[in-house]
């Protein structure tokens, strides 16, 4: 399916997309450390949905708002760097749940300021409700946004602000 857009920011410009067009939106979804351990990990703090559970929630939404939707997760921050500049010239928006990595990574925050991709960060716990050490995110400062505390739910809001960010704003 594909969906109509206007594009005036720089990143677009860098697409050499200049006017309305047609195409398909193409929204990656990123999910770091132990969020494969979803389903079996603290489940009173992130739910009994498994990975694979939020992943077709992803793919269902975005299906829902004619988004190409790929979802990739790992324990590695070097591979989700790599995943990262990869998109910067073919995917439009970005999901990103970067599990630890969220408190610690420079590197994560230094790539998403790079490629310049419209970001919302997606928590399934409230971060700012754990312990002290959780209630800083170096993603936030190249992120669009932050859902956190919703669980799963949050995927689903943060593919819609992805949709309206790309459509709308």
């Amino acid at each position: 399916m594909s969906y109509k857009a206007t594009w005036v920011s720089r990143w677009t410009r860098r697409h050499a997309i200049k006017t309305l067009e047609t195409m398909t939106l193409k929204v990656l979804v990123l999910n770091g450390p132990n969020l494969n351990m979803l389903g079996v990990r603290e489940p009173t703090i992130y739910g009994s949905e498994t990975l694979s559970d939020i992943e077709a929630l992803c793919q269902r939404e975005g299906k829902s708002l004619s988004m190409f939707v790929s979802c990739r997760q790992s324990n590695d921050e070097g591979e989700l760097v790599t995943w990262i500049h990869g998109a910067r010239d073919d995917i439009h928006g970005l999901l990103i749940n970067g599990g630890a990595y969220t408190h610690t990574s420079v590197a994560l925050l230094d790539a998403l300021s790079a490629v310049e991709i419209p970001t919302i960060e997606v928590h399934m716990s409230n971060i700012h409700r754990r312990e002290e050490f959780r209630h800083h995110s170096y993603i936030s400062f190249a992120a669009r946004g932050m859902i956190c505390g919703l669980g799963s739910y949050g995927y689903v809001l943060g593919s819609r602000a992805i949709h309206n960010i790309l459509t709308v704003l």
